[in-house]
């Protein structure tokens, strides 16, 4: 197996056989990304040992029809680059590499990795610190000023964990949900857990939710810099009616990134939370946090037992059967994805991709990259 190196400002690149992937097998996953993309886009990233194998993209400057004489270059050029076994540097340079999209959900796992140097550097003493003891704000969303009719801080609220926020097991604001026995996704449970890692450090107000340097501050100086991201960040919030106290459950913390930045996220976590000489996320919480959270094993019905500490996980076989067992992924809406298998020494982006047509199916993507591991 190659070496595993790390990027500096760019990745360097390596071909397909150089990297143990077979050239025509992954030829083959790029055209059957052709052939199910439709009207859609995608931009795929693989990165081996380090290194850059392939990057691809469709759908996105281009919307014109090719005339005839670029098509027979095209396919001229292609077929070059499969006799040479450079397929994987195959990228269309006017689509604007550098384009950021909103990585929506697929920030949580970001948000799991700073939770986890929180309570290293002991801002937070465990993860099963209650959240009203260090955002006791969370709890002040009386009726008729949570989101919406019959969403509010109950008292059963109280007991809710940092754990139990970061695995969307919260129940929070969620009536008949008690903290801990169910899983359901949900956004506010995430956002009062960066509003309170942000408040430990000094960083989050309440009163001026857009004047703070906020959580993005913490997500800069401890993952975005090191790794040599170049990311940008937004505040999100829901329509929602006059009286919603977004101030304490809103301003849900955006990232948004190329499919580049994304595979450096990727990287990280593939290497446990070490970047170069630095072990920037604790290695012992990124293991446990790509497992399936021990509550939704307690509780939950074993078709859920796909998600950890906001990562989503394979350690049951429940999400692909057919890939490795030690493969997880950050995964948000608008078909943003980052699958890690480290005993593949692989990562592979879709930002965006196809990935929700193929999330529990065997034959997308992802098993046809596998299958290409010599």
């Amino acid at each position: 197996m190659i070496s595993t190196i790390y990027p500096d400002a760019k990745w360097e690149r390596i071909s397909p056989s150089e990297a143990g992937l077979h050239p025509r097998k992954l030829h083959y996953a790029k055209d059957w990304l052709d052939d199910h993309v439709g009207d859609g886009r995608y931009r795929v990233v693989i990165i081996r040992g380090g290194r850059l194998v392939a990057e691809w993209s469709h759908g996105f400057a281009r919307d014109k029809k090719p005339s005839l004489l670029s098509a027979v270059k095209s396919i001229a050029f292609r077929i070059l680059r499969i006799a040479v076994g450079r397929l994987g540097a195959d990228w269309d340079r006017s689509i604007g590499r550098d384009k950021q999209f909103p990585l929506a959900s697929a920030a949580k796992s970001i948000f799991s990795c700073i939770l986890g140097i929180a309570i290293e550097e002991g801002k937070l003493p465990s993860a099963d610190a209650k959240i009203v003891d260090y955002y006791p704000e969370a709890m002040d969303v009386p009726e008729g000023e949570g989101p919406k009719p019959g969403r509010y801080a109950f008292e059963k609220d109280h007991a809710i964990t940092l754990r139990q926020l970061i695995s969307n097991t919260s129940g929070y604001m969620k009536p008949g949900e008690q903290p801990g026995k169910i899983f359901h996704y949900q956004t506010y449970g995430m956002s009062i857990l960066t509003h309170a890692i942000a408040k430990v450090y000094g960083l989050y107000d309440i009163r001026h939710p857009e004047g703070s340097p906020g959580f993005k501050h913490l997500v800069d100086e401890k993952l975005r810099i090191p790794i040599g991201a170049t990311w940008s960040y937004y505040l999100m919030n829901f329509d929602l009616h006059p009286k919603a106290r977004i101030h304490i459950f809103g301003y849900y913390d955006g990232v948004k990134a190329s499919a580049l930045d994304m595979a450096r996220l990727g990287w990280l976590w593939r290497n446990w939370g070490r970047w170069k000489d630095n072990q920037l996320v604790p290695e012992a919480w990124l293991r446990e946090a790509t497992q399936t959270a021990p509550d939704i094993c307690a509780n939950c019905p074993r078709e859920q037992w796909k998600y950890g500490y906001a990562f989503w996980t394979n350690d049951h076989s429940q999400l692909w059967p057919s890939l490795p067992r030690d493969s997880f992924a950050a995964s948000g809406a608008g078909s943003q994805h980052i699958w890690v298998c480290p005993t593949l020494d692989l990562v592979v982006v879709q930002g965006p991709g196809l990935w929700q047509d193929q999330r529990e199916n065997n034959n997308g993507l992802l098993r046809l990259v596998v299958d290409a591991c010599l």
